[in-house]
């Protein structure tokens, strides 16, 4: 991992990579957050996804980063984890 970080802190130098990766930062949080819980519910792609009425597939593109949910989307995940979707602007 450290070749990895000293990469991307290299990476950061540059003014670009650098506004590039921070405007991705909301969606990788959600994503990091969406995983936590699951884990910490016990729960696998497969057992969520059923419990909230989709493909696996569809948790899986979301959990890679490969998926822009809806809120509605977003909604059903939260509730599946017996959580409440909350946004906030800061």
């Amino acid at each position: 991992m450290d070749d990895f970080e000293n990469l991307l802190q290299e990476a950061m130098t540059d003014p670009e990579f650098k506004k590039e990766y921070d405007s991705l930062e909301p969606e990788y949080a959600l994503i990091e957050q969406i995983l936590e819980l699951r884990q910490k519910e016990g729960l696998t792609q497969a057992q969520l996804a059923e419990r909230i009425g989709i493909q696996q597939s569809h948790l899986s593109r979301l959990e890679s980063g490969n998926y822009n949910p809806s809120l509605a989307f977003l909604k059903k995940v939260a509730k599946g984890m017996g959580k409440k979707l909350i946004l906030t602007f800061r």
